[in-house]
């Protein structure tokens, strides 16, 4: 690859086991940014599901055992990299690589710009470390996913032009030839003339399924003919499941658990559902308006800004179970609102691919270092 590109070195770090949507995306970017010609290098917590994924598509990775959120090892790891291959740019893509990463500065002298992935729909903390942490003179760029998540930031900090949004994108090539299939209703015997309502994401604390448990009970009472699913796993499986259970539910609400491949999965629902309490994006809803799957979600973090009221998809604030209900049954049981909302989504979700959050990402690269 000939330019500028091809002489950029650029170092992400990530501290995650997991898998999820965080660690999707800093895998998207390694694959695009890698087409069109940039050197990377990955750090990452070498017990974790990104390191085993990174290093199958022989990217270039170092796998560090992570003891803590201020492991000097991990530190020190970063400054050896930075030293030995020439970084230019480092990305730290979670909170505590952005915490390793200072500490490479200010313990180990390691000067390189930093650019900040931000995805989550909180606050910085007020403490004084969170504070000098996000306004470090290192940090070159902060790069939020969503328009929402940009303005939450603003008050932590300082230089106010550091701040940037980059969206997250998807991978729009493996959509193509995307058939639905009848994993759902087989397994779980539903009728052909039940509609088929779910979400796919990790089962945790932000995705709020209390108030989609809330939201299905209204259903059934309405006399809604649909069986609903909730697509994962994740630390808040159980106390969903005894909700559930003490909302005699359990014939109506089944978990799946993680569907590997399960694009054709998504595409055979007739509605997604999602009532996230915080959201920095909602990757997954992108997912669904590829698949032609209509929408209803709440107005968590930067949802409104993918999912349009009217447009793309319906929207109730945030624990409004009432009116998630009320959006449900709207696109149920009126084929027309369904497909207009449909075609909304899949014109939108171009404007989101994985290719454009790079090239943004590259560009946002380019203008530190000049």
């Amino acid at each position: 690859m000939q330019g500028q590109e091809a002489k950029l070195v650029v170092l992400h770090v990530s501290t995650p086991s997991s898998w999820r949507g965080g660690e999707q995306q800093l895998f998207y970017l390694l694959e695009s940014l890698d087409k069109i010609g940039v050197n990377q290098i990955l750090i990452c917590n070498k017990v974790g599901a990104l390191y085993k994924k990174a290093r199958a598509a022989e990217f270039n990775v170092i796998g560090c055992a992570k003891k803590n959120g201020m492991d000097l090892g991990f530190s020190r790891q970063i400054k050896a990299t930075c030293e030995k291959m020439e970084v230019q740019i480092i990305q730290a893509h979670d909170s505590q690589a952005h915490t390793l990463i200072l500490l490479a500065n200010v313990l180990f002298g390691n000067k390189i710009p930093v650019v900040l992935s931000r995805r989550v729909d909180f606050s910085v903390g007020g403490s004084f470390f969170s504070r000098y942490k996000y306004n470090h003179p290192m940090i070159a760029r902060i790069l939020c996913v969503s328009n929402a998540i940009k303005e939450i930031m603003r008050p932590a900090i300082k230089n106010q032009a550091l701040l940037e949004t980059v969206y997250s994108g998807v991978d729009l090539s493996k959509f193509e030839g995307v058939l639905a299939d009848d994993y759902l209703r087989k397994t779980f015997g539903v009728p052909s003339d039940y509609a088929l309502v779910g979400n796919v994401s990790a089962i945790a604390p932000h995705k709020d399924y209390f108030t989609f448990v809330d939201t299905v009970k209204i259903l059934l009472n309405k006399g809604v003919r649909a069986k609903y699913f909730i697509v994962g796993d994740g630390p808040e499986k159980e106390a969903i499941k005894q909700y559930v259970k003490d909302n005699e539910l359990e014939g109506e609400i089944y978990f799946t658990g993680f569907i590997k491949g399960v694009l054709p999965t998504l595409k055979s629902l007739d509605l997604m559902l999602v009532t996230s309490k915080t959201e920095g994006l909602g990757t997954t809803i992108l997912d669904a308006f590829a698949c032609g799957v209509p929408v209803v979600a709440t107005k968590a973090g930067g949802i409104p800004e993918i999912v349009i009221h009217e447009h793309t998809g319906l929207l109730a604030e945030i624990k409004d179970s009432e009116k998630l209900a009320e959006c449900c049954t709207q696109v149920l049981g009126d084929q027309h609102k369904k497909e207009q909302l449909i075609q909304g989504a899949k014109t939108l979700v171009q404007e989101y691919s994985t290719e454009k959050t790079a090239e943004k990402t590259l560009a946002a690269y380019q203008e530190i270092l000049k």
